[in-house]
């Protein structure tokens, strides 16, 4: 069984931005069990100390190597990870540091970040194929028997109740047919949306 737990889910932006608008007094005010950053968009010595090694947790940082200030994850936890994987397992994906893969033994926890597919829709082919390498790690996990809980910015909205312009945005991605249909199927294959599971 899950523990129970305080995990939050960030999009930082740029971890450097979020520390200069005062992440430091909203992570110790918050003092989470797990947070995950996604967009940190920077090295972990690039970031202040304070950020990248805060008493009490263990941190599993994940920065772009193919494109510097891009991208990239990181997962704070108090407790210790008992394996860390950075990445899904394919490099075409991988070197953008999205994802970070943490086994505490009673849950498998990934945090990623996914693919934008472009204005000009160029990059939806290549966020469709981490979708689906995504949701394939996830059902591996769980045909080992171990409880999945995955967080992290999905670059996708689900129903037009997640939009403020739904229909101006029907043909942008984000919210084409074929990316909801991703977000479908993972419901289908039994994953919870815990926002939708407390406000329905």
């Amino acid at each position: 069984m899950v523990p129970s737990l305080r995990l939050f889910s960030w999009n930082v932006n740029g971890a450097r931005a979020a520390y200069r608008k005062g992440f430091g007094a909203w992570f110790e005010s918050v003092q989470p069990d797990v947070l995950c950053l996604q967009e940190v968009r920077a090295e972990l010595d690039q970031v202040d100390p304070s950020m990248a090694a805060p008493d009490g947790y263990h941190v599993v940082w994940n920065a772009c190597r193919v494109k510097k200030g891009y991208s990239g994850t990181a997962v704070y936890s108090r407790q210790k990870p008992q394996s860390i994987e950075l990445g899904l397992g394919d490099e075409r994906f991988d070197g953008e540091g999205r994802t970070i893969v943490v086994d505490y033994g009673d849950f498998v926890l990934l945090n990623s970040y996914f693919p934008n597919g472009r204005p000009d829709l160029s990059r939806v082919d290549f966020k469709l194929e981490f979708c689906e390498l995504f949701l394939e790690r996830c059902e591996q996990f769980r045909a080992e028997g171990k409880a999945v809980v995955f967080c992290g910015d999905l670059n996708t909205a689900h129903r037009e109740i997640d939009l403020a312009r739904p229909k101006q945005n029907v043909g942008n991605t984000g919210f084409l047919p074929r990316e909801r249909a991703w977000i479908d199927r993972v419901v289908e294959a039994g994953y919870l949306d815990s926002f939708r599971e407390f406000h329905r």
